[in-house]
């Protein structure tokens, strides 16, 4: 009778283990993860305007304008500008077209080996007339703008080699025609019309700064 009792309380035990494994493994998982949040930049309406910009440069390429002679040498160049103003309409957010006039000026006195004294001075003076294609960075703030500029456009050129006497002592082609800029800067707006702006860059300058106005 004994082992018939402990028979039974074994069996009864084995099928109640049985029963909550089976529940166990049968019982569902959750997983939980966050939903990432999306930013959601809520910018006024964008409308068209008219940007002009006025601003002054570190030039860049126009020293190698200046003339090289076998039996002359120039010693330190003297440059003036660029100085130079753009008007741009931006016709999105994120892009703009318009135009660039540049004046810059360079010149350096000549020597003779073995001499002291200049012979003659040579002086470029130059017009830059360029069109320009600006692509603007979003950021999310309207008060920091990056962009990037590209400019292309031509060379006008006045150059003369006067000697000390106020002759011409050289008749020289004009230097190339091809103007261009490629620049990186940021622009700064603490008004909503007014701003200034810093560049990088090659071509008619490798730095320059200014002011910027909004129409």
């Amino acid at each position: 009778m004994k082992k018939i009792f402990a028979l039974i309380i074994c069996t009864s035990f084995l099928i109640s283990a049985l029963n909550a494994q089976v529940i166990f493994r049968t019982r569902p998982v959750y997983r939980y993860r966050s939903i990432p949040e999306h930013r959601n930049y809520h910018l006024p309406n964008f409308k068209p305007s008219v940007n002009i910009s006025f601003g002054y440069g570190i030039p860049n390429l126009d020293k190698y304008e200046l003339l090289e002679f076998g039996n002359y040498y120039h010693t330190s160049v003297h440059q003036t500008g660029p100085a130079y103003g753009t008007i741009d309409y931006q016709f999105n957010r994120r892009m703009s077209i318009g135009a660039t006039i540049s004046y810059g000026k360079v010149s350096a006195p000549y020597y003779r080996y073995n001499n002291t004294t200049p012979v003659f001075t040579g002086t470029l003076k130059n017009t830059s007339l360029l069109l320009n294609f600006t692509r603007y960075l979003f950021t999310g703030n309207e008060k920091i703008i990056p962009y990037f500029k590209t400019a292309i456009g031509v060379n006008l050129w006045t150059q003369d080699y006067i000697d000390q006497s106020g002759n011409k002592a050289v008749i020289a082609d004009d230097p190339t025609a091809l103007a261009y800029q490629v620049s990186i800067g940021i622009k700064l707006m603490p008004s909503n019309n007014v701003g200034f702006f810093i560049e990088a860059g090659y071509g008619k300058y490798i730095l320059s700064t200014g002011l910027t106005f909004k129409f």
